[in-house]
C-alpha cells in the first residue's frame, strides 16, 4: 500500500505542475510552458493508473483531486491569486476529508 501512495504523490504533483504551466502556458501559445503542460499531464495519468493497481478508484480520485485543489491553489496565492476567508474554509474541509478518507475509512485498498 505504501507504494501506492508514492505513485498517488508522484502524480498530484505532476498535475499541480502542469496546471501551473498550463497557465503559463498562454493557451499553449508559448513552446516550454506547453511542453511541461503535456509531459505532467502524462507523468500524472501513468502514475495514477499505477496507484489504481492496489487502490480503488472514488479513494484515489478524491484523494488526487482534493489534495491537487488544495496545492494548486497555494501555487495561484503564490502567483498572485487572492484567497478569502470562505476559500480558506472550503480548502479545509477539503483537507478534513481527505484525512478522513485515508485515516477512518476502509475502502482505501481494493
Amino acid at each position: 500500500m505504501h507504494t501506492a501512495y508514492l505513485w498517488l504523490l508522484v502524480a498530484i504533483v505532476a498535475e499541480v505542475i502542469a496546471t501551473s504551466c498550463l497557465k503559463l502556458s498562454a493557451g499553449f501559445t508559448r513552446l516550454l510552458p506547453s511542453l511541461v503542460t503535456v509531459v505532467g499531464y502524462g507523468v500524472s495519468f501513468y502514475c495514477l493508473s499505477q496507484t489504481l493497481r492496489s487502490m480503488t478508484m472514488g479513494v484515489v480520485y478524491a484523494i488526487w483531486s482534493g489534495v491537487g485543489i488544495v496545492l494548486i491553489s497555494i501555487v495561484g496565492w503564490w502567483m498572485g491569486q487572492k484567497l478569502d476567508g470562505p476559500a480558506l474554509v472550503g480548502l479545509g474541509l477539503i483537507i478534513a476529508g481527505v484525512l478522513v478518507i485515508n485515516l477512518l475509512s476502509k475502502t482505501v485498498g481494493h
